[in-house]
């Protein structure tokens, strides 16, 4: 058997060694998802996980299906991923073309999309930095919905009818629990008002625009290298345009956000001579704040006092 004849059988034994692994672990999900006699509920991102786990406790079992550490936006479902969630008795997905993989799946039980329940807004350019469409797949809507606690509230409610209908046992349970969640997001929304009320600074600058929910909810506005879109071209024009805004405003901090490279901003506080920070977006959580447990209500109120330094706020 000459060289290339070998190479050939070797890519072919190991291609069905890796189809052997793959239906071992889709089996193995599947005896794991089984062996549960309460309903199985999926959902794509944290900030719809802290929901359910929140609302549902121990009467459900909730999964997030986004790795935890993996970027929202490059993330695709492996044959195990695909398995688990057709044995789940609801799929709830964020919706408004943040997962662009849905589109090809076939649900075989009760799915939601979330975002036909929220407000959305509309995507808002801005004159110094360029988006390219083509790598945006957000049609003009900024998916970040989360980030505004009106929508998740709304969220919250859409969700708690959703387990009611899944186990109508556990009702009161349900609806107690979400009066405590909805309690805590409201509580959550007076602090970010009276922090962010009095400011001298109403913006920041980040690496792209994934915060115009918070923006518009209290009154600050947001000025980015790129647009909703991660993987927005972002250009020399944009980047200077940005360290001219940092030295007419006297800004002392630039963000980007968990998962997207900070290299572009980094280069811009160097250029700049100002610190570059971290926002969370929501989306997913490091595994360091993981271990740390932390909730949804928890990362905002990180996020509030970075904002509020930035924002110089009484």
């Amino acid at each position: 058997m000459n060289l290339k004849n070998t190479m050939f059988v070797l890519v072919v034994v190991v291609f069905l060694l890796q189809m052997v692994v793959l239906k071992q672990d889709a089996k193995t999900t599947s005896n794991d998802l089984n062996i549960t006699q309460k309903p199985v509920v999926a959902l794509s991102t944290f900030a719809l996980y802290d929901i359910a786990k929140n609302i549902a406790k121990d009467k459900l079992v909730t999964y997030m299906i986004l790795p935890i550490g993996t970027d929202i936006h490059s993330f695709e479902p492996n044959p195990k991923d695909i398995v688990k969630l057709n044995l789940s008795s609801l799929v709830i997905y964020s919706g408004a073309s943040l997962e662009p993989w849905i589109a090809n799946l076939n649900f075989k039980n009760k799915n939601i999309d979330m975002s036909k329940h929220v407000e959305l807004i509309q995507i808002k350019e801005h004159t110094h930095h360029k988006h390219d469409a083509k790598s945006c797949s957000h049609k003009g809507v900024d998916p970040h919905y989360w980030l505004s606690i009106t929508n998740m509230i709304k969220a919250t409610k859409v969700m708690t009818d959703a387990f009611i209908d899944l186990d109508k046992v556990n009702k009161d349970f349900y609806l107690q629990n979400q009066k405590s969640y909805i309690a805590s997001l409201k509580k959550l929304d007076e602090l970010y008002k009276n922090t962010l009320l009095e400011c001298k600074n109403k913006e920041i600058l980040t690496n792209h625009n994934a915060f115009s929910y918070l923006a518009d909810s209290y009154g600050f506005e947001i000025h980015s290298l790129s647009a909703v879109s991660p993987d927005a071209e972002v250009d020399a024009k944009s980047m200077i345009s940005l360290i001219k805004r940092i030295k007419e405003h006297h800004t002392s901090t630039i963000f980007y956000e968990s998962f997207v490279s900070s290299k572009a901003m980094e280069s811009v506080a160097h250029e700049a001579n100002i610190k570059v920070d971290v926002l969370q977006p929501l989306a997913n959580i490091t595994s360091k704040e993981l271990e740390e447990n932390l909730s949804y209500v928890d990362m905002m109120k990180q996020n509030l006092v970075k904002l509020k330094n930035v924002m110089d706020c009484r």
